[in-house]
């Protein structure tokens, strides 16, 4: 089968297309054969060793598709299943993986391959993100950077459905309009506008803030928030937030900081199929419209990372096998 490895970390010439064995389920292991793979910021920070791995390796964490073969002690799913999964181990850029079946979640008939595998890790992030890191409540007015990038289409949409309102920012005029369709009630140009003071204006200081942008948005995001706010610091796209003192937090007015990540709230299968059904409901309900903007071939894999990184892109990217 042809899979997408790296040997050496670096820019996205560092991603080889190689013909490897198709592996085995081992005990509580299923064989997904790839449908759809999902292309998100985190394989580039794998790609680029931000975040460590064991080379060489495998890429990727998210696919859909459907179960080729089971393992010993699997008794949940059987071949002909329609899965996805999304924190699974390293290697979803390939035509087919082995999973741990506590990893693999079950989709509903109306969720099609495509949007699973380009929805289902950004999806889960806004779950968690807006029902369980802060759980939104309706007549709130919230700050979310990114708005135009695959998470933050689908947190416009969900924070929408819950009645809640949403300021969003953008790298670039080209994509105000996008985030606006989205469900967004004000988006403003990190490169242009001066945001903190137009939020501070327009609201007094926001509850929270989620911030996948990291270094350049880190301390603006911070002055964003009403006393005793909470900062969700979920990305680095601009790079790390430096070093800093606790003390500041304080002197911006009691705040709190967490740095969640999915894999510490999906943590058993249950969780894991619970968040996803939330999820699905949104979608097959028509609340939540995952857009698709960028299809590349898994042979092209470098092609969607050049794209990814320079911020080219708009919503979710998906690889064919």
């Amino acid at each position: 089968m042809k899979a997408i490895r790296i040997a050496k970390t670096g820019g996205p010439d560092v991603l080889t297309l190689q013909d490897v064995k198709i592996p085995e389920p081992g005990p509580g292991d299923v064989l997904v054969r790839a449908a759809a793979i999902g292309v998100n910021f985190i394989d580039t920070y794998h790609r680029s060793g931000l975040y460590k791995l064991t080379l060489p390796s495998g890429i990727g964490t998210e696919a859909a598709g459907t179960v080729e073969a089971i393992g010993e002690a699997v008794t949940n799913f059987v071949v002909g299943d329609r899965v996805a999964y999304c924190t699974a181990p390293i290697g979803a850029y390939a035509q087919a993986h082995v999973v741990p079946a506590a990893k693999l979640v079950k989709l509903p008939a109306e969720i099609n391959f495509e949007t699973a595998a380009a929805g289902l890790l950004k999806g889960l992030t806004v779950q968690y993100l807006l029902k369980q890191t802060f759980a939104v409540e309706a007549g709130q007015t919230i700050l979310f950077h990114s708005a135009a990038g695959g998470v933050g289409l689908i947190a416009g949409q969900w924070a929408k459905h819950l009645g809640v309102k949403v300021i969003g920012t953008v790298g670039s005029d080209a994509k105000i309009a996008l985030a606006e369709a989205h469900g967004y009630d004000m988006v403003l140009n990190l490169a242009q506008d001066d945001w903190v003071a137009r939020v501070r204006e327009a609201t007094g200081g926001v509850p929270v803030v989620y911030d996948s942008v990291g270094k350049d948005t880190f301390e603006g995001s911070l002055d964003c928030l009403h006393p005793r706010g909470l900062m969700v610091s979920f990305g680095n796209s601009s790079g790390a937030v430096s070093p800093f003192s606790p003390a500041l937090l304080s002197q911006k007015g009691s705040l709190y900081l967490t740095r969640p990540t999915l894999f510490h709230y999906a943590a058993t299968p249950e969780a894991l199929q619970a968040m996803a059904d939330d999820l699905f409901a949104v979608i097959a309900a028509g609340a939540v419209k995952i857009a698709v903007n960028q299809t590349f071939a898994l042979t092209d894999a470098r092609k969607a990372h050049a794209a990814l990184q320079s911020r080219q892109t708009t919503g979710a990217t998906i690889l064919i096998p």
